[in-house]
């Protein structure tokens, strides 16, 4: 059963930085794109990027693309998020989410049909 959660959550001041990681189970994940959306309160869920783990390839939400980072461990099947300055905005659950194939010029939400649970990132000002 192809499984992916995520870990590393919390609460972090603001201009400081958090790593999020995800770990896939059951899939080899340099067969798969892995992405990683956010959803702050009363807002729509949002691709932060994504990853094509086979050869390290990434894409990344315009406006996070100077402060976030994606990278993946293939020999531990995980992929990391990198988040630094970090911001009030940031405020959001991040979700982890893969799918068997590769992301090509972007991260649509509706490629990913393997997500986690989600782990929370909370912002102080």
């Amino acid at each position: 059963e192809v499984q992916v959660a995520e870990s590393g959550g919390g609460l972090v001041q603001a201009g400081g930085a958090l790593r999020l990681s995800c770990l896939g189970t059951g899939f080899p994940l340099d067969e798969y794109a892995v992405g990683w959306f956010r959803q702050a309160p009363g807002k729509e869920r949002e691709a932060v990027g994504c990853i094509n783990s086979h050869d390290g390839t990434t894409h990344y939400s315009y406006s996070l693309r100077d402060r976030f980072a994606i990278s993946s461990d293939n020999a531990k099947n995980m992929v990391h998020l990198q988040m630094n300055s970090l911001k009030p905005e940031d405020t959001a659950d991040y979700y982890c989410a893969s799918f068997d194939g590769r992301a090509w010029g972007g991260c649509p939400e509706e490629l990913f049909n393997y997500w986690g649970q989600g782990t929370q990132v909370t912002v102080s000002s």
